[in-house]
């Protein structure tokens, strides 16, 4: 059950384990209007202490889920009650299983050219009873969105996932969600690369260490620059208490 919103530098995340957000995702598609979910790390937590639109939209969406190991420890620090950290890849996996099991829909929306396809070829592949109602990678003009919208809602959805990378995807999500027919929308950036098969997961240790992160950087060290927001929010973290 979802207890409550805790407040990490002013962005609300939803308190709450795997099973807690999953069966939240599943009461949405018993509801009305377009529900938007979104999974920041403490790159978008911090990204959000200047983008004001940014944080706007992600405290307006209906789930938040901890999906960084930094922000876990910002809430043993600053005792929040944030207690797992609940990763986008593992929840968006529960959203397909129930789609699955119940003959939901789905579309997928980014990524780069081929990937978007392929990740709904693995995903119809293992979990047959899933509707794939389309696709389309993440390489699109503005003036194209509109456009875009209109053929999502003309093929209708149950869920919509966005895959445009953050915050892109956070802030489209954030725009368009009035104008979407879908029961829900959901932002899983890399989450499509991996069920895709074009990126691995780190192995299981990894995960629960919570150290995917230094997994990702022994394999990517060019992303050095982007992993030292982790020590920087940290210490932001720290000194706030």
């Amino acid at each position: 059950m979802i207890k409550g919103k805790v407040d990490i530098m002013g962005v609300f995340i939803d308190q709450g384990n795997l099973e807690d957000a999953a069966n939240r995702s599943i009461d949405f598609l018993n509801t009305d209007g377009c529900k938007m979910i979104i999974t920041p790390n403490t790159e978008i937590i911090m990204s959000a202490q200047e983008n004001l639109k940014l944080r706007q939209i992600i405290n307006t969406a209906d789930l938040v889920i901890p999906d960084g190991i930094g922000l876990i420890y910002a809430s043993k620090i600053q005792k929040k009650g944030l207690t797992e950290r609940v990763t986008g890849v593992d929840l968006m996996h529960k959203i397909l299983s129930h789609c699955n099991e119940t003959e939901k829909s789905i579309y997928i929306l980014g990524g780069k050219p081929g990937v978007a396809k392929k990740a709904c070829e693995n995903i119809k592949s293992k979990l047959p009873g899933i509707t794939i109602k389309g696709f389309r990678d993440g390489y699109f003009k503005e003036e194209e969105e509109s456009e875009i919208i209109e053929k999502i809602n003309e093929l209708n959805p149950d869920i919509l996932f966005v895959a445009l990378g953050a915050p892109k995807q956070e802030i489209w999500m954030g725009q368009y969600r009035e104008k979407l027919n879908s029961k829900m929308i959901m932002g899983v950036g890399g989450s499509v690369d991996v069920l895709a098969g074009t990126v691995k997961r780190a192995p299981e240790i990894y995960q629960k260490l919570g150290l995917e992160w230094f997994y990702r950087l022994l394999k990517e060290p060019w992303r050095y620059k982007r992993m030292m927001v982790l020590p920087k929010f940290m210490i932001k973290v720290i000194f706030s208490k």
